[in-house]
């Protein structure tokens, strides 16, 4: 290095020097802050029947990041949500993410018949779902028939879900890894489809943070 570069040098360290050690030890000392979902409390236990025709309850996703929401036998052509915008911006998320185990969420997708009653016979929504569905994955995406009325029978910021001025089959559901709702979006609106993909993004940066600690 020559005398003239070396001066410069030095003269740039002793003008910006006390200032990129403050940067350096500002960024190193503080915690990165982010938005954190609200808490809206416990979700009520659960039963439903799989597509095996298998009996399961919401214990079984004790400490898992659960996705709710519901469809009918004539999805995707009729149906209460987009399906297809699930499927390619939830689902795939999903699915590219599922040996990560803190980051393994389930999706669950109970079928009515449009008036919120389950429907028993899963095979035409099993079989649209996989005609649907690249990679399809019945333990990430898990069909079912059950009550699931008595799931949305809860109130989100003071208005109940199952008002009959709403309609809570286009509603999809975040629940934690306690079984608390974190967060309630329509499934039938593009935009709020990818909101929702932010949320549980969001979700697993509070997990992260936690066990970071």
């Amino acid at each position: 290095m020559t005398k003239k570069r070396l001066n410069k040098f030095i003269g740039f360290v002793l003008v910006f020097g006390p200032a990129l050690l403050l940067i350096f030890i500002g960024t190193r000392s503080c915690e990165h802050k982010f938005e954190e979902l609200a808490d809206y409390g416990p979700v009520t236990e659960f039963e439903f029947t799989d597509a095996n025709g298998d009996l399961r309850n919401s214990k079984e996703f004790k400490d898992e990041v659960v996705l709710i929401n519901i469809l009918q036998s004539t999805c995707p052509d009729s149906c209460s949500i987009l399906m297809w915008h699930l499927n390619q911006t939830i689902y795939e998320h999903v699915w590219k993410n599922k040996t990560k185990k803190t980051k393994k969420i389930r999706i669950i997708s109970f079928l009515t018949d449009g008036e919120g009653n389950p429907v028993e016979d899963l095979s035409v929504i099993n079989d649209a779902v996989h005609d649907l569905t690249e990679n399809y994955d019945p333990s990430i995406w898990i069909l079912a028939t059950g009550n699931v009325k008595e799931i949305y029978d809860l109130e989100s910021n003071g208005v109940s879900l199952t008002d009959e001025q709403a309609n809570f089959q286009e509603l999809m559901l975040l629940i934690d890894k306690q079984h608390h709702l974190r967060m309630v979006l329509s499934g039938n609106v593009e935009g709020q489809i990818r909101r929702m993909k932010q949320s549980m993004a969001l979700l697993q940066k509070q997990y992260d943070k936690q066990a970071s600690k």
